[in-house]
């Protein structure tokens, strides 16, 4: 596949054209591959940040789910490798907290966008976000998962069921349990700082 033919699908962001870099990928054009790799880099690494709790952890399975991309690119087409994609990073993200039980480290520092130029304004939205981390920590993993899919990755209810394995109600239950714990997680930490 040409350069310039990539540089087009990846300015006119078509679904056509997706089927046509992912079948550039699947034949071996490294370039190709590339391209599907920043193209869903945000999602992948946005997803695990909030699922594993802090960026180092986060890179990892990043590159774990698009290793396994590359393994699996002869069975996937363009329609659900979104899809795919957030199922295997929840996979992944599950599995690296099952080989470190008990620990969901929370960094207050990392930013994965920048902020604005005022700096009240920075301080606010980093300790808006150390305070969502930490909440997503008194969540079961099945909790956060639904939840970081639902709201923090604008999945339908029934997307993130399809992404999960799980029933439409499942998900509903665990959605509306996971905002009811996060909600009192802030409220009992806003009490403790006053």
């Amino acid at each position: 596949m040409k350069v310039l033919a990539l540089a087009t699908v990846e300015a006119g962001d078509q679904p056509e054209g997706w089927d046509s870099v992912l079948a550039a990928a699947r034949a071996g054009d490294r370039a190709a591959f590339d391209l599907l790799m920043r193209r869903h880099e945000r999602l992948v690494l946005g997803t695990a940040y909030r699922l594993a709790g802090n960026l180092e952890d986060a890179q990892d399975a990043s590159q774990e789910v698009f290793l396994r991309l590359y393994r699996n690119l002869a069975k996937l087409d363009s329609g659900n490798l979104a899809a795919w994609l957030y199922r295997v990073t929840v996979n992944v993200c599950h599995d690296a907290r099952r080989r470190r039980p008990g620990t969901v480290p929370v960094d207050d520092a990392p930013e994965l966008a920048a902020a604005g130029d005022d700096p009240q304004q920075s301080a606010d939205e980093a300790e808006r976000r150390a305070l969502l981390l930490r909440s997503l920590r008194v969540l079961s993993e099945k909790e956060r998962a639904a939840l970081v899919l639902r709201d923090l990755e604008g999945l339908s209810t029934a997307e993130v069921a399809g992404v999960l394995g799980s029933s439409v109600g499942t998900v509903r239950s665990q959605i509306s349990k996971a905002r009811l714990k996060m909600r009192d997680f802030v409220e009992r930490y806003s009490r403790r700082r006053l």
